[in-house]
Protein backbone atom coordinates (compact mmCIF):
# COMPACT_ATOMS: atom_id res chain seq x y z
CA UNK A 1 0.00 0.00 0.00
CA UNK A 2 1.41 3.40 -1.00
CA UNK A 3 2.45 5.78 1.76
CA UNK A 4 0.18 8.81 1.90
CA UNK A 5 1.53 12.30 1.45
CA UNK A 6 1.24 14.28 4.66
CA UNK A 7 3.19 17.46 3.95
CA UNK A 8 4.57 19.69 1.22
CA UNK A 9 7.55 21.98 0.78
CA UNK A 10 7.74 24.83 -1.75
CA UNK A 11 10.04 27.42 -3.32
CA UNK A 12 9.55 30.04 -6.00
CA UNK A 13 11.61 32.37 -8.19
CA UNK A 14 10.40 35.16 -10.47
CA UNK A 15 12.40 37.32 -12.89
CA UNK A 16 11.45 40.03 -15.39
CA UNK A 17 13.61 38.34 -18.05
CA UNK A 18 15.94 40.06 -20.49
CA UNK A 19 13.51 42.02 -22.67
CA UNK A 20 10.62 43.31 -20.54
CA UNK A 21 10.97 46.60 -18.60
CA UNK A 22 8.95 45.30 -15.63
CA UNK A 23 7.64 42.07 -14.13
CA UNK A 24 3.88 41.52 -14.48
CA UNK A 25 4.03 37.99 -13.07
CA UNK A 26 2.98 37.36 -9.47
CA UNK A 27 3.04 34.34 -7.18
CA UNK A 28 2.17 33.41 -3.64
CA UNK A 29 1.73 30.34 -1.49
CA UNK A 30 0.77 29.14 1.96
CA UNK A 31 1.94 25.67 2.90
CA UNK A 32 -0.28 25.79 6.01
CA UNK A 33 -3.39 26.50 3.94
CA UNK A 34 -2.30 24.18 1.11
CA UNK A 35 -2.56 26.80 -1.65
CA UNK A 36 -0.05 27.80 -4.35
CA UNK A 37 -0.70 30.41 -7.06
CA UNK A 38 1.07 31.78 -10.17
CA UNK A 39 -0.37 34.55 -12.36
CA UNK A 40 0.86 36.35 -15.50
CA UNK A 41 -0.73 39.77 -15.92
CA UNK A 42 -1.61 41.59 -19.13
CA UNK A 43 -2.98 45.00 -20.00
CA UNK A 44 -0.12 47.43 -20.56
CA UNK A 45 1.40 50.07 -18.28
CA UNK A 46 1.05 48.83 -14.70
CA UNK A 47 -2.32 47.17 -15.35
CA UNK A 48 -0.95 43.65 -15.80
CA UNK A 49 0.99 43.88 -12.56
CA UNK A 50 -2.11 45.09 -10.73
CA UNK A 51 -4.26 42.27 -12.15
CA UNK A 52 -1.82 39.48 -11.31
CA UNK A 53 -1.15 40.78 -7.80
CA UNK A 54 -4.89 41.21 -7.12
CA UNK A 55 -5.56 37.64 -8.24
CA UNK A 56 -2.82 36.10 -6.10
CA UNK A 57 -3.78 38.13 -3.02
CA UNK A 58 -7.50 37.37 -3.32
CA UNK A 59 -7.10 33.62 -3.86
CA UNK A 60 -4.60 33.32 -1.01
CA UNK A 61 -6.72 35.41 1.36
CA UNK A 62 -9.91 33.46 0.80
CA UNK A 63 -8.34 30.01 1.00
CA UNK A 64 -6.27 30.92 4.07
CA UNK A 65 -9.47 32.08 5.83
CA UNK A 66 -11.09 28.66 5.52
CA UNK A 67 -11.77 27.01 8.85
CA UNK A 68 -9.64 23.97 9.70
CA UNK A 69 -12.70 21.85 10.35
CA UNK A 70 -14.10 22.31 6.85
CA UNK A 71 -14.32 18.99 5.06
CA UNK A 72 -12.03 17.93 2.25
CA UNK A 73 -15.00 17.72 -0.13
CA UNK A 74 -15.46 21.49 0.22
CA UNK A 75 -11.93 22.43 -0.90
CA UNK A 76 -12.46 22.32 -4.69
CA UNK A 77 -15.64 24.41 -4.34
CA UNK A 78 -13.82 26.87 -2.08
CA UNK A 79 -10.93 27.12 -4.58
CA UNK A 80 -13.30 27.75 -7.48
CA UNK A 81 -15.16 30.36 -5.40
CA UNK A 82 -11.84 32.10 -4.65
CA UNK A 83 -11.04 32.24 -8.37
CA UNK A 84 -14.49 33.70 -9.05
CA UNK A 85 -13.94 36.34 -6.37
CA UNK A 86 -10.54 37.23 -7.86
CA UNK A 87 -12.14 37.63 -11.28
CA UNK A 88 -14.77 39.96 -9.84
CA UNK A 89 -12.14 42.00 -7.99
CA UNK A 90 -10.07 42.58 -11.14
CA UNK A 91 -13.06 43.24 -13.39
CA UNK A 92 -14.66 45.75 -11.00
CA UNK A 93 -11.33 47.53 -10.44
CA UNK A 94 -10.94 47.96 -14.20
CA UNK A 95 -14.51 49.23 -14.51
CA UNK A 96 -13.77 51.95 -11.94
CA UNK A 97 -10.52 53.11 -13.57
CA UNK A 98 -10.41 53.83 -17.30
CA UNK A 99 -6.62 53.44 -17.36
CA UNK A 100 -7.00 49.82 -16.25
CA UNK A 101 -9.71 48.95 -18.76
CA UNK A 102 -9.14 45.50 -20.27
CA UNK A 103 -6.53 44.36 -17.78
CA UNK A 104 -6.45 40.68 -16.94
CA UNK A 105 -4.22 37.81 -15.92
CA UNK A 106 -3.65 34.13 -16.42
CA UNK A 107 -3.89 31.98 -13.32
CA UNK A 108 -2.86 28.53 -12.15
CA UNK A 109 -3.74 27.37 -8.62
CA UNK A 110 -2.79 24.23 -6.76
CA UNK A 111 -4.88 23.39 -3.68
CA UNK A 112 -3.91 20.47 -1.44
CA UNK A 113 -5.34 18.49 1.43
CA UNK A 114 -3.04 15.63 2.48
CA UNK A 115 -2.53 13.57 -0.71
CA UNK A 116 -5.51 15.12 -2.51
CA UNK A 117 -4.57 17.77 -5.08
CA UNK A 118 -6.74 20.06 -7.20
CA UNK A 119 -5.35 22.17 -10.05
CA UNK A 120 -7.33 25.14 -11.44
CA UNK A 121 -6.19 27.14 -14.44
CA UNK A 122 -7.21 29.98 -16.73
CA UNK A 123 -5.03 31.09 -19.64
CA UNK A 124 -1.61 29.68 -20.52
CA UNK A 125 0.19 29.53 -17.18
CA UNK A 126 0.76 25.83 -16.59
CA UNK A 127 1.06 23.10 -13.98
CA UNK A 128 3.34 20.12 -14.56
CA UNK A 129 3.87 16.96 -12.53
CA UNK A 130 7.32 15.38 -12.24
CA UNK A 131 6.85 11.79 -11.05
CA UNK A 132 9.50 9.06 -11.04
CA UNK A 133 11.68 11.02 -13.47
CA UNK A 134 8.95 11.74 -16.02
CA UNK A 135 7.34 15.13 -16.68
CA UNK A 136 3.62 15.45 -17.48
CA UNK A 137 1.69 18.62 -18.32
CA UNK A 138 -1.50 18.57 -16.21
CA UNK A 139 -3.20 21.73 -17.52
CA UNK A 140 -4.32 22.71 -21.01
CA UNK A 141 -3.53 26.17 -22.33
CA UNK A 142 -6.42 28.49 -23.11
CA UNK A 143 -4.66 29.95 -26.13
CA UNK A 144 -5.65 30.15 -29.77
CA UNK A 145 -2.72 28.12 -31.10
CA UNK A 146 -2.96 25.37 -28.47
CA UNK A 147 -6.66 24.95 -29.15
CA UNK A 148 -5.85 24.67 -32.87
CA UNK A 149 -3.27 21.99 -32.03
CA UNK A 150 -5.81 20.03 -29.98
CA UNK A 151 -8.24 20.19 -32.92
CA UNK A 152 -5.55 18.92 -35.28
CA UNK A 153 -5.53 22.12 -37.31
CA UNK A 154 -1.97 23.07 -36.40
CA UNK A 155 1.15 21.12 -35.47
CA UNK A 156 3.02 21.87 -32.22
CA UNK A 157 5.92 23.19 -34.32
CA UNK A 158 3.60 25.51 -36.25
CA UNK A 159 2.10 26.70 -32.96
CA UNK A 160 5.55 27.49 -31.59
CA UNK A 161 6.28 29.86 -34.48
CA UNK A 162 2.78 31.21 -35.08
CA UNK A 163 2.30 35.01 -34.96
CA UNK A 164 -0.89 34.26 -33.00
CA UNK A 165 0.86 32.42 -30.15
CA UNK A 166 0.22 35.29 -27.73
CA UNK A 167 -3.56 35.23 -28.21
CA UNK A 168 -5.26 34.04 -25.00
CA UNK A 169 -8.82 32.71 -25.29
CA UNK A 170 -9.62 32.79 -21.56
CA UNK A 171 -8.28 35.20 -18.93
CA UNK A 172 -9.11 36.26 -15.39
CA UNK A 173 -10.66 39.72 -14.99
CA UNK A 174 -11.37 40.65 -18.61
CA UNK A 175 -15.04 39.62 -18.41
CA UNK A 176 -17.62 39.58 -15.63
CA UNK A 177 -17.57 35.78 -15.47
CA UNK A 178 -14.98 33.11 -16.22
CA UNK A 179 -14.74 29.37 -15.56
CA UNK A 180 -11.46 27.64 -14.69
CA UNK A 181 -10.55 24.13 -15.74
CA UNK A 182 -10.25 21.87 -12.68
CA UNK A 183 -8.15 18.71 -12.43
CA UNK A 184 -7.93 16.33 -9.46
CA UNK A 185 -5.20 13.80 -8.68
CA UNK A 186 -3.58 11.97 -5.79
CA UNK A 187 -0.04 13.06 -4.94
CA UNK A 188 2.66 10.51 -4.19
CA UNK A 189 5.79 11.01 -2.06
CA UNK A 190 8.61 12.70 -4.03
CA UNK A 191 6.22 14.18 -6.63
CA UNK A 192 7.27 17.64 -7.76
CA UNK A 193 4.64 20.06 -9.08
CA UNK A 194 5.78 22.98 -11.25
CA UNK A 195 3.49 26.01 -11.57
CA UNK A 196 4.88 28.47 -14.11
CA UNK A 197 4.17 31.38 -16.42
CA UNK A 198 4.66 31.06 -20.17
CA UNK A 199 7.95 32.93 -19.92
CA UNK A 200 9.41 29.55 -18.97
CA UNK A 201 7.57 27.28 -21.38
CA UNK A 202 8.05 29.55 -24.41
CA UNK A 203 11.82 29.32 -23.97
CA UNK A 204 12.36 25.74 -22.78
CA UNK A 205 10.96 22.52 -24.29
CA UNK A 206 9.45 19.98 -21.92
CA UNK A 207 12.47 17.65 -22.16
CA UNK A 208 14.76 20.45 -20.94
CA UNK A 209 12.41 21.26 -18.05
CA UNK A 210 12.33 17.56 -17.18
CA UNK A 211 16.14 17.35 -17.10
CA UNK A 212 16.35 20.39 -14.82
CA UNK A 213 13.93 18.79 -12.34
CA UNK A 214 16.04 15.64 -11.98
CA UNK A 215 18.36 15.07 -9.04
CA UNK A 216 18.20 15.37 -5.28
CA UNK A 217 18.70 19.12 -4.96
CA UNK A 218 16.91 21.89 -3.11
CA UNK A 219 13.71 23.23 -4.65
CA UNK A 220 15.10 26.77 -4.55
CA UNK A 221 18.12 25.65 -6.58
CA UNK A 222 15.86 23.88 -9.09
CA UNK A 223 13.71 26.99 -9.50
CA UNK A 224 16.78 29.18 -9.99
CA UNK A 225 18.15 26.80 -12.64
CA UNK A 226 14.85 26.83 -14.53
CA UNK A 227 14.68 30.63 -14.57
CA UNK A 228 18.34 31.08 -15.54
CA UNK A 229 17.99 28.53 -18.36
CA UNK A 230 14.93 30.37 -19.72
CA UNK A 231 16.85 33.66 -19.60
CA UNK A 232 19.81 32.13 -21.44
CA UNK A 233 17.42 30.76 -24.07
CA UNK A 234 16.15 34.28 -24.79
CA UNK A 235 14.31 35.57 -21.74
CA UNK A 236 11.75 37.35 -23.92
CA UNK A 237 9.08 37.46 -21.20
CA UNK A 238 8.75 37.51 -17.43
CA UNK A 239 9.58 34.11 -15.94
CA UNK A 240 8.04 32.58 -12.80
CA UNK A 241 8.52 29.08 -11.38
CA UNK A 242 6.84 27.77 -8.24
CA UNK A 243 7.88 24.25 -7.20
CA UNK A 244 5.99 22.11 -4.70
CA UNK A 245 7.33 18.79 -3.45
CA UNK A 246 5.11 16.15 -1.80
CA UNK A 247 6.65 14.32 1.16
CA UNK A 248 5.61 11.47 3.42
Amino acid sequence: MATAVVRYTAAAVTDRGRKRPSNEDAFGFSIEAGVYVVCDGMGGAAAGEIASTLAVDEVLRLLKERKQEERESELPAAAESAVTAANEAIFSRAQRNQRLNGMGTTLVVMATQEQHVWILNIGDSRCYLMRRGKLEQLTQDHSLVEEQVRLGRMTPREALHSPLKNVITRALGTQSQVTPDIFKLEAEPDDIFLLCSDGLTRELPDQTIESLLLGDIALETMAERLVESAKKAGGHDNITCLLVRAEK
